[in-house]
């Protein structure tokens, strides 16, 4: 059993004792811990909504039922909206006027764990501050909970996933009749979440007549590892391999991720997602770009096929919106397959980047394995060190960067090292002694030999 606790939330896996996953009393805790919070940031007079969202798993309904009774007992309204993405979720926080929200959700993890995503009132994840906030209160357990003439309301709510839909359309740069006039046949594989309920949905609103659904059944019961990686997605790599798709989208399972695969069944690479988004935007609102330091170099070369400004910022989407919101950026994301377009919110949301990614398609009359090829092409190695927990694990990195001083550092999340033709970042793990290196170059022998090069230099470090 494991229970993670965060500034970004809870996450665990379902069941165990007390502490050690996931289980009622402790989502009772940091539910109240939260509301506590917000409660703090929004006293009486303000609003006294809070929206709750899931996605299809199969302890969604328990997780659901304890948070919406803890927010209740806590004086709060709830708006259930039930099954919905979490970009669907941050778009109902302010479409109610809500105080805050909660997503419930793991994300990419698979079936067995469960997690507690926290909105602040723009529908955008709460702040390190905010998360250290909820996590002190959790730990004090001083919490009050309201008296029985002050218990709060509950509504249920569904219309949000067509809002979301709606929203998506009224994007100036979304273009459903190109998308129409382009007759494109899509596949899906929405690995058995609630990507399944809306995105047919939004391609049958986007013009799509001809849609395959692989895993579109919102059972919980994941086909396959629900992170959209290339090892994981071999079933619907194969069905495009048989001609009859031009492209198929895939996202994890609370959909605020997508990867795309070529009309060959090739992948088309998670980390030029964002990329080809940006190319569309850039092409059509000059501006700024952001992504983490872990993200593809291809974004910075695109921005400045524009003339533009790129900007990288620390790891965490909550880090990359405040970076966005700083340079005023027109795109932003992460390497995940994570597109953040300002125009619509600040959050990742797979809709937003297929509608993007079609009429981007639909304009350049290409195919999608044609496409992909029109960007910088760059590989990238992912690595770890483990460590002993008695390893100083900044001293290591403050060794490397001294190592490495000739080379561009940037080290606002870690240590990234900037070569010409390369880089490499390290981050070290804010739950385990493990350094994560991850290094990028013009091929994937480049990136590999790179990331082993820094590997060597912290295991001369560290006498390992």
């Amino acid at each position: 059993m494991a229970l993670i606790k965060s500034i970004s939330g809870i996450r665990g896996t379902i069941g165990g004792h007390t502490g050690e996953g996931l289980n009622p009393l402790d989502i009772v805790k940091f539910t109240t811990a939260y509301s506590t919070l917000i409660r703090k940031q929004h006293p009486a007079g303000g609003s006294n909504k809070m929206v709750v969202g899931r996605d299809a798993r199969i302890s969604g309904d328990m997780v659901r039922h304890v948070v919406v009774g803890t927010l209740l007992g806590m004086g709060w309204d709830v708006v259930d909206i039930d099954l919905a993405s979490t970009p669907t979720t941050e778009l109902a926080v302010t479409l109610e006027g809500a105080a805050g929200g909660i997503i419930l959700t793991a994300s990419h993890n698979p079936k067995q764990w469960n997690a507690l995503k926290l909105l602040n009132e723009h529908g955008e994840f709460l702040n390190a501050e905010e998360g250290n906030e909820v996590l002190r209160i959790a730990g004090a357990e001083a919490f009050e909970y309201a008296d029985v003439d002050h218990l709060g309301s509950y509504r249920q709510d569904f219309s949000y996933n067509q809002k979301h839909i709606d929203a998506v359309l009224a994007l100036d740069l979304v273009d459903v009749p190109a998308i129409r006039r382009a007759n494109f046949r899509v596949a899906l594989d929405c690995v058995n979440s609630v990507g399944g309920i809306i995105l047919p949905q939004l391609l049958e609103q986007l013009g799509v007549q001809h849609i395959e659904k692989l895993y579109c059944e919102p059972t919980g019961h994941f086909q396959h590892n629900p992170e959209p990686l290339e090892k994981n997605l071999s079933d619907i790599m194969n069905l495009m391999k048989q001609g009859d798709a031009d492209v198929a989208f895939v996202v994890d399972p609370d959909v605020d991720r997508l990867a795309v695969i070529c009309e060959d069944g090739a992948m088309y690479g998670e980390e030029y997602t964002l990329v080809t988004v940006a190319d569309y935007v850039l092409k059509h609102t000059p501006g700024n770009t952001v992504s983490n330091l872990s993200s593809t170099r291809a974004l910075r070369d695109v921005t400045r096929r524009y003339g533009q400004h790129y900007y990288a910022s620390a790891v965490g989407e909550v880090n990359v919106t405040t970076k966005m919101k700083e340079v005023g950026a027109v795109i932003g994301g992460e390497g995940n397959g994570g597109v953040i377009y300002p125009a619509s919110h600040y959050g990742r949301d797979a809709l937003v980047g297929i509608a993007l990614f079609l009429s981007h398609l639909a304009h350049e009359g290409k195919k999608v394995s044609q496409l992909r090829a029109s960007y910088p092409t760059y590989f990238m190695a992912k690595n770890r060190i483990d460590l002993t927990p008695e390893t100083d694990v900044d001293a290591i990195l403050a060794q490397v960067k001294q190592r490495y001083a000739r080379q561009e550092i940037n080290d606002i999340d870690g240590v990234k090292i900037d070569f010409a033709d390369k880089w490499v970042h390290l981050r070290k793990s804010n739950t385990e002694p493990i350094i994560r290196i991850y290094s990028e170059a013009a091929t994937q022998a480049e990136a590999e030999a790179i990331g082993r090069e820094v590997m060597q230099v912290i295991g001369e470090l560290t006498g390992g």
